[in-house]
């Protein structure tokens, strides 16, 4: 995997591109060029057929390994490996994340500890389009619905990686606000607790009754991936930090792992969702 810098900043528009179509169009041509239908070519990288489709058709962010299984399943000569390389944004996501974004789609670990919002792996549309109704400057109904499916596309992580290990940590303030309302506000603690029932998946809450704890110089998430190298992310109003510096991210890495002893457990946070939300 090339490197990545220790700093990427950028601006606060989502910036959309061709590359993920171009992209699809290459691997479409080499497909037929080997003579092979989506249904023969998809098992041999090992991915789904409507995984492949929607890859083809410029609608989702390859992975690394889907881009070096068609390169050498299809015999690309390298285009497939170039092509990819040009996949640097994707529609909906804000120009700063999308590197991180790369990273989480091969995670085999990956933790996050928010302070302000419900992480958006584990928002509900209802909740997300709150979020995007009252952005400032605001959007336009077709920006809105394209970063809400960006949203929806990423959180198929949750369910479509289930040996990658999730860590939760969030302030209890950010559940206890009414964002979009008491109705939306339960649908989106049903949806966690029904996500976190997953055995791979740990949600912890960060009591308000704790005075201090080592997270209160902001969110922060840490990722792993197959080669065991570590990265955090750090974002701000208008910008984020992708981390590779191995001392600071270990000390990110000390820092959450602090906070899992100073959070609620497990079983203590869902029972605290539990009574947030409420009768039924």
């Amino acid at each position: 995997m090339d490197e990545v810098p220790d700093e990427v900043h950028g601006g606060s528009e989502p910036e959309a591109s061709d590359s993920l179509k171009a992209f699809g169009e290459v691997v479409k041509t080499f497909r037929r060029r080997a003579g092979l239908t989506q249904e023969a070519f998809a098992p041999l990288v090992g991915y789904s057929v409507p995984t492949v489709a929607s890859i083809e058709q410029g609608r989702r962010l390859p992975s690394v390994g889907f881009v070096e299984k068609s390169e050498v399943v299809l015999d690309a000569f390298g285009v497939i490996r170039a092509a990819a390389k040009h996949l640097a944004r994707k529609p909906g996501l804000a120009k700063w994340f999308h590197q991180w974004a790369k990273l989480e789609l091969q995670a085999v670990t990956l933790y996050t500890y928010e302070n302000r919002l419900v992480p958006g792996l584990l928002q509900t549309p209802a909740y997300a389009k709150t979020i995007f109704d009252e952005r400032i400057p605001a959007l336009d109904d077709d920006e809105i619905e394209t970063r809400i499916a960006a949203r929806a596309e990423r959180k198929k992580l949750l369910t479509e990686r289930p040996h990658t290990i999730y860590s939760f940590i969030i302030e209890e303030h950010v559940l206890r606000r009414q964002t979009g309302g008491p109705q939306v506000m339960r649908l989106q603690i049903d949806h966690i607790l029904d996500i976190c029932a997953r055995r791979n998946i740990d949600l912890q809450i960060m009591p308000q009754s704790r005075e201090y704890h080592a997270g209160l110089d902001g969110p922060m998430r840490l990722l792993e991936t197959p080669e065991n190298r570590w990265y955090a992310y750090c974002e701000g109003q208008e910008n984020g930090l992708l981390i590779s510096d191995s001392k600071v991210v270990s000390i990110l890495q000390k820092r959450y792992a602090r906070m899992r002893a100073q959070a609620l457990s497990v079983e203590d946070s869902l029972s605290l969702l539990l009574e947030m939300r409420g009768a039924p």
